[in-house]
């Protein structure tokens, strides 16, 4: 594909199954598409679980792919689309399995990621790739798309739907009039990928929320036992009452909480983003990973920045010179993030609302 299109395809499919926050990055490249290409059909082959959060975006068919199925999923997938066409596949996600599912979906236009960006032999699935673009955040690559279909502007909307159940569970738990503090403090768990910061450091800055600020604190995250088990010893170490909502909330009830909230405190995880389609400020924690490529997209000025520090003193290189995305992957990292730093940002956040009231 060596020139944009010189009229709106009449059909559209997205390849992006997950994960949540990458889902998220994926909705504002949607609202662009349909106010370029209002006429256009768009269909979204998507995850089971990332589905729960953005399936019931009006004007676009989703496709749910649940990888829990083994080969299943692949068989359902072939099954749902067999006698399409669709005129452009946007094949955004380097997994193989997204690749493997990729041919599954009948497109004259395949357009994935630069071949430099390409991991996993994506390249080889498609047959148009996006122009290079190193180091930007992943938001920005997945624009990247439309800037090769000739779609410059971006329309920066979610506008994601939140139903009245979501909202009437918060009601349930939030006390109505008081500033609410969210901190998700775990991301999910993956080997020799440090992100969360220590248990004693979530406490005193959630006491001080209270004490200071006088915020409700609630804490969320996943299902997964370790997430339950950081959580409590979180409370356990806190001075101050705070609600406990680690594995009860479903992703819609999740986006509602965080909607009410004045500010979230998390790692480089999925809620960090949501929030960011909501537009509530978040006190991203980095050390081991780059916040210019992955940090919340709207909030890097509330950002607790220790990745160039720790990158130094563990790996020996500065960001400049470090491979775009480079991990750090030493949990010692955790440790240059500080109790002053993360609760000035917060001091900082709560004041800059008042002054906007």
């Amino acid at each position: 594909m060596s020139a944009p299109l010189n009229r709106p395809p009449a059909s559209l499919c997205i390849l992006r199954l997950s994960a949540i926050g990458d889902v998220t990055h994926v909705v504002p490249v949607i609202r662009t598409l349909q106010a370029h290409w209002p006429e256009t059909r768009l269909t979204w082959v998507i995850g089971k679980v990332e589905a729960e959060l953005v399936g019931d975006i009006p004007g676009v068919e989703f496709i749910v792919f649940d990888k829990r199925d083994g080969l299943q999923a692949f068989r359902q997938l072939r099954q749902r689309l067999a006698g399409r066409r669709f005129d452009i596949l946007l094949h955004m996600q380097i997994a193989l399995r997204a690749s493997i599912a990729s041919r599954l979906i009948p497109a004259r236009l395949r357009l994935g990621f630069d071949r430099s960006e390409a991991k996993n032999a994506q390249w080889l699935f498609c047959n148009a790739h996006t122009d290079p673009h190193p180091r930007q955040h992943v938001l920005d690559g997945f624009f990247g798309f439309l800037e090769k279909l000739g779609i410059r502007e971006r329309v920066m909307r979610w506008d994601i739907p939140i139903p009245e159940q979501a909202r009437r569970f918060v009601d349930a738990h939030v006390t109505p009039g008081q500033r609410l503090l969210v901190i998700n403090p775990c991301s999910s768990a993956r080997l020799n990928n440090w992100r969360n910061w220590s248990v004693e450091g979530y406490a005193a800055v959630a006491d001080h929320a209270i004490r200071q600020h006088g915020m409700q604190v609630v804490f969320t995250g996943g299902p997964a036992q370790q997430e339950r088990d950081y959580a409590a010893a979180i409370l356990a170490a806190m001075q101050q009452p705070a609600l406990n909502l680690v594995g009860k909330t479903r992703l819609k009830e999740l986006l509602a909480l965080i909607d009410r909230a004045e500010a979230v405190i998390a790692p480089d995880t999925g809620p960090m983003h949501i929030a960011t389609t909501v537009g509530t400020p978040v006190i991203g924690l980095f050390a081991t990973s780059n916040t210019w490529r992955s940090g919340p997209y709207l909030s890097q000025q509330w950002v607790v920045d220790v990745y160039p520090e720790a990158l130094q003193r563990f790996n020996h290189l500065r960001v400049e010179d470090a491979p775009w995305g480079m991990r750090v992957r030493n949990p010692a990292a955790l440790d240059l993030i500080t109790l002053e730093a993360v609760r000035e940002k917060l001091d900082q956040i709560l004041e800059s609302a008042q002054q906007l009231e």
